[in-house]
């Protein structure tokens, strides 16, 4: 199946829908597998082209850029930056030539599209979210000290396969990922966990597995919410992240978990704690982020809202707490109890906002603040 994002850059992405829903109850199961198949799309919004800056990040974005350090407890962080861990990105590539990478060496690279040896980003979304990880040039990533690899999985025109995306995870896992940040998202396959018809969604639970953490986006539905947050954040022991504003109130285009189950039009059981989606919020208004290969008249800078930025904000910010905690990497677990801890972690240790109590549909259980888990971690 080919999927494509959407090209205008909206307010949020129509993923695809399906018009099946008053068939006949006997043909639920074949219909569903048929048309379920996960439709994979970028979940993000380009930046505003009134806040692009060709000579290094404007001081707005350096601005904003604090205030989510701040927010996620980044600033309280001292002599961790990831080193040790490695992250793997699936997404549309990057740019290794931008000046926001000045000095920066990959640890991976794999073009499941054209086939390339050498690392590039033709579409711009993969640059982005490198740069929240690993800039280290004019905007500062939160995980400059990982190991990065980067599957291009999407291509120029932004569209994909549902297979290509999970042969990418694969990749990921067979070169010693401990992290796999997904800021995509679609359709929901029929089932879950090892009965699931979907090729990413199988791949998922097979990372999750071996140690894998899988840390993917809630989806821009917002407004338009179409009953549950995106697949593979979907996945009971993946880390699925919702999006907030600098000031912490929920961003207008998050997704809403749908958390007490439902039968139609696809089965999802009710969900409990820790895997109750979303599980985190992180930032996902107007992020500060690098733009490949200067996009519009050499603009390097910009800003990107949507639940993509977020995830690759705590995929960086999770290394941190692996750095700092080895025996919760792949390395020495090798199974899912570390995951189910950290999301035990994650679920007492998170910022909830203002009169919050217990998981929160948007809201998950707060704001992921890698601060808070690693004081609650080492007490």
């Amino acid at each position: 199946m080919e999927e494509k994002i959407d090209e205008e850059f909206v307010q949020s992405i129509d993923l695809t829908k399906n018009d099946d829903s008053l068939l006949m109850v006997s043909a639920i199961v074949t219909v569903l597998i048929a048309i379920l198949l996960l439709s994979v799309s970028l979940i993000y919004l380009w930046p505003g082209i009134g806040n692009i800056s060709a000579s290094g990040p404007s001081a707005a974005l350096v601005t904003w850029e604090n205030e989510y350090r701040e927010i996620t407890g980044l600033n309280e962080i001292q002599n961790l930056d990831g080193k040790g861990v490695i992250l793997c990105i699936v997404d549309s590539g990057i740019d290794i030539d931008h000046p926001g990478f000045e000095g920066v060496e990959i640890a991976g690279w794999n073009d499941f599209v054209n086939q390339n040896s050498e690392p590039y980003d033709d579409e711009g979304h993969g640059t982005a979210m490198a740069g929240i990880i690993i800039s280290n040039n004019g905007l500062m990533g939160n995980a400059r000290g990982v190991s990065l690899l980067v599957a291009k999985a999407i291509s120029k025109d932004g569209t994909g396969t549902d297979q290509m995306i999970a042969e990418s995870v694969d990749w990921c896992v067979d070169n010693g990922a401990d992290i796999i940040s997904l800021s995509l998202g679609g359709a929901q396959g029929f089932g879950s966990g090892i009965f699931t018809t979907d090729a990413l969604e199988q791949s998922v639970e097979q990372a999750l597995d071996q140690g894998v953490y899988i840390v993917a986006a809630a989806g821009n539905d917002g407004e338009n919410d179409d009953g549950d947050v995106e697949s593979p954040g979907s996945v009971e022991d993946v880390i699925c992240v919702g999006g907030i504003t600098r000031n912490g109130q929920i961003w207008k285009g998050s997704s809403a978990g749908d958390n007490n189950g439902r039968f139609w039009p696809n089965p999802i059981l009710p969900r409990s704690n820790p895997d109750m989606k979303p599980e985190v919020v992180g930032p996902g208004q107007e992020v500060p982020i690098l733009m490949a290969g200067g996009v519009s008249n050499e603009n390097w800078w910009g800003w990107s809202s949507g639940t993509s930025a977020a995830t690759a904000w705590v995929s960086g910010s999770l290394a941190l707490l692996l750095e700092n905690n080895p025996e919760l990497q792949r390395e020495n677990s090798q199974d899912r109890d570390s995951i189910i801890e950290v999301k035990e972690l994650i679920m007492d240790n998170s910022n909830m906002k203002d009169g919050q109590s217990e998981h929160d549909d948007h809201y998950g259980y707060g704001i992921f603040r890698v601060d808070m888990l690693i004081e609650a971690k080492n007490i």
